[in-house]
């Protein structure tokens, strides 16, 4: 463990009992390291036109209590370049990792040229200087912009296989972004049975607890060479903090007042190991998860969070049997929601910015999907993603149709397959005219290797018209979007339950921004 630096300590005169809460003075002092404080990587995020935020985290020893940190703050400084080799240094500053924010580092740094790459790292004393991280500013705003280039991915279970398509992100020429959708990290006890890698420790409950977990998933190298790489916009889904949580509600069923403990923990966590900015800083109750990112006048994203604010799920409560939840069939009511008023509010009024695409972020599925298996009679309707929330999915087809919008893109994740297919503007007419495209992205290892389809879908692109591809391969799925054309690459990988795996293009998909629906490239 490295040793503080007394000397510092006594001239600044403080005890380290101020440290008990958060609005406590700050204790800066020097550390003295015998490792290598940059365990975990580096990552930067959120691209602006003038600038994006970097993040590190001081962790000689990740897996313990503290991470190897003494109880005080220490002094970081940063640096960012317009080449790799830090020939011509163009902002620098100081920072602090925050003992309270487990030595985490998010700097917002502003300043620079729109659209073009840049380099950063991070020097602390005593240490060596960190890995280098190159991201890349937004186009300016208004700028017109011929093509953006990005990745859309999620759902990578530590456990279930290796992160080798992070490898493969990280050589992915002139990427812009990655929208990573959420499932960062897995929260539940190493399994029984034989898997490619186990869990540390027990699940997660408390903020140590899930500190140790993204310590152990952020050791991952190809993790951090895509990090290192691209700058990502993040959001989290349900594995961040409980598998199908919703709202104030886990689901084992515990009293709200319970979970929000839980919960207040798991996106403290969240926040301390992702480059997101100040803004999505959780307090009380949640963080603010959604937000716009704008690529001059061709794309805006929306980012947003489809768990903190949604209602309870229908027919997924403890108590069920499985073949209760199978038939179970979810009869929605106005008051219900997936986003809550004030974010389906926010959303309308960002779709009215005359972009040339918009582009829905978000982490489940939305199109109307039946899951049923073969040989089954009756329609099996997801509870976990938006066919579970219909009356909600239609205020925001409603919307889009209102503002007679034929650009909405939207991204999904959640599911552990790729699903490539049409919203239908009338969600009962599942052949009838598209109001947007939707391309859902398979998981980094979540699933295991997989094959072409699970079990028993062989009948599943006759019981979804709207659907063109169903795949149930791991990999990402790679944008390429210009004022004509979105074009979608669906990237799967040969195998992840061993390193090593090849990564290869099982489909491409265009959308014409003019008329809503992907077709085959």
């Amino acid at each position: 463990m490295p040793q503080f630096d007394r000397r510092n300590l006594i001239k600044a005169g403080l005890s380290l009992a101020l440290l008990g809460g958060m609005d406590a003075p700050r204790l800066l002092a020097q550390a003295r390291f015998t490792r290598d404080p940059f365990t975990l990587g580096v990552a930067a995020g959120d691209p602006w036109p003038d600038g994006f935020v970097i993040w590190t985290r001081l962790a000689p020893e990740p897996q313990t209590p503290d991470g190897g940190m003494p109880p005080h703050d220490v002094p970081v400084r940063w640096e960012v370049a317009e080449d790799p080799a830090f020939r011509k240094i163009v902002r620098s500053g100081k920072a602090v990792a925050n003992a309270l924010l487990a030595h985490s580092v998010h700097v917002e740094v502003d300043g620079l040229r729109p659209h073009r790459p840049y380099w950063y790292r991070f020097l602390v004393a005593g240490a060596a200087t960190s890995p280098v991280g190159t991201a890349r500013t937004a186009p300016a705003a208004g700028a017109p912009l011929d093509r953006l280039r990005l990745a859309m991915l999620g759902c990578q279970d530590f456990e279930m296989g290796f992160f080798t398509a992070y490898a493969h992100v990280a050589r992915e020429p002139d990427l812009d972004a990655v929208f990573h959708y959420g499932d960062y990290i897995y929260e539940m006890a190493a399994r029984t049975e034989p898997s490619a890698r186990k869990h540390i420790g027990a699940e997660t409950y408390t903020l140590d607890d899930y500190r140790r977990r993204y310590a152990q998933y952020k050791a991952d190298p190809d993790l951090q060479a895509a990090h290192a790489a691209v700058a990502f916009v993040m959001s989290f889904d349900d594995h961040e903090i409980d598998d199908n949580w919703a709202g104030d509600f886990d689901k084992d069923g515990n009293p709200p007042a319970v979970f929000a403990r839980r919960k207040a923990a798991a996106l403290q966590a969240w926040y301390e190991h992702v480059p997101v900015r100040r803004a999505q800083r959780p307090g009380p109750g949640a963080a603010h998860a959604y937000r716009r990112l704008d690529y001059g006048t061709l794309a805006r994203m929306h980012v947003l969070d489809t768990r903190s604010h949604r209602s309870d799920q229908l027919c997924e409560r403890p108590g069920l049997s499985r073949a209760q939840l199978d038939a179970c069939y979810p009869v929605d009511e106005p008051a219900r929601t997936m986003i809550g008023a004030a974010q389906e509010a926010w959303l309308d009024r960002g779709l009215a910015s005359g972009a040339r695409w918009n582009f829905i972020a978000q982490q489940v599925l939305f199109m109307p999907f039946d899951a049923r298996r073969d040989g089954a009679a009756a329609p099996v309707v997801g509870k976990d993603n938006w066919n579970g929330y219909p009356l909600s999915r239609q205020r925001l087809v409603d919307g889009i149709a209102r503002r007679g919008l034929t650009n909405v893109v939207i991204g999904s994740g959640d599911l552990h397959q790729n699903v490539v297919g049409s919203v239908p503007r009338h969600m009962q007419d599942l052949e009838g005219p598209a109001i947007a495209s939707e391309f859902l992205a398979t998981s980094i290892s979540s699933g295991g290797t997989g094959g072409a389809h699970y079990p028993g879908e062989s009948r599943a692109l006759d019981y979804n018209p709207n659907v063109k591809l169903l795949n149930n391969q791991r990999g990402y799925q790679l944008f390429t979007v210009t004022p004509d054309r979105w074009l979608a690459e669906v990237k799967v990988m040969d195998q992840v339950d061993r390193p090593g795996g090849t990564i290869a293009t099982l489909a491409k998909f265009a959308v014409d921004p003019r008329q809503p629906g992907p077709q085959l490239a």
